[in-house]
């Protein structure tokens, strides 16, 4: 399966750099030189990494199709995938968005919603839940509180804190605030893995 990795932003300099917005937890891997890109959203249908650096926060990446400035620009809003069924994945204990989407999500072994999306933030990703009363909850992905995830037999456990559900409900005005509106990226696509601490 595809899965969206980044989404190309604006030139940097005038050697063909982009700079990229990141759907990915481990851009080291991704973004190691001859690592190939399936491109949607511009003429070049194939990128092939030549170099990646950051420049303070940002991935800056150089592409070998890419030789200067004005073709850098064609690539902005770009899309960058990969086949998952090609990348191994070290990590026993992280997931793709997809692999999530869908599970049961369970307190105490009764059923209260369903995952419907995981949201990548800055601090710790979130899981968002459709309760069955129609809300959703935000749940954060750690281990304290997302002790189990049995993609197998298709459920995640949660331990929630006290007042978890409450929040994010309407009225409580504790809807999370990623900053960049990177949740608008079909939710479908996007990699990510549990950030446990």
């Amino acid at each position: 399966m595809d899965v969206l990795v980044a989404r190309i932003g604006k030139p940097h300099g005038i050697k063909g750099e982009v700079t990229v917005q990141l759907f990915t937890d481990a851009p080291e891997d991704r973004f190691d030189a001859g690592e190939t890109f399936r491109v949607e959203g511009a003429a070049a249908t194939e990128l092939t990494v030549a170099k990646a650096r950051w420049n303070k926060d940002i991935l800056i990446v150089g592409f070998e199709q890419i030789a200067d400035r004005n073709q850098a620009e064609t690539l902005r809003g770009a899309q960058l995938f990969i086949d998952t069924a090609g990348v191994q994945d070290d990590d026993e204990d992280a997931w793709y968005e997809h692999e999530l989407v869908g599970l049961d999500a369970r307190v105490d072994g009764a059923s209260i919603g369903k995952v419907t999306a995981l949201r990548t933030m800055a601090v710790q990703d979130l899981l968002v839940v459709e309760l069955a009363d129609g809300h959703e909850a935000f749940i954060p992905f750690v281990g304290s509180i997302v002790p189990e995830v049995n993609t197998e037999q298709g459920f995640i456990e949660i331990v929630p804190p006290e007042g978890l559900f409450e929040l994010n409900t309407p009225g409580s005005n504790q809807a999370p605030d990623d900053g960049d509106d990177a949740a608008g990226v079909d939710a479908a696509g996007s990699e990510a893995g549990e950030a446990r601490g």
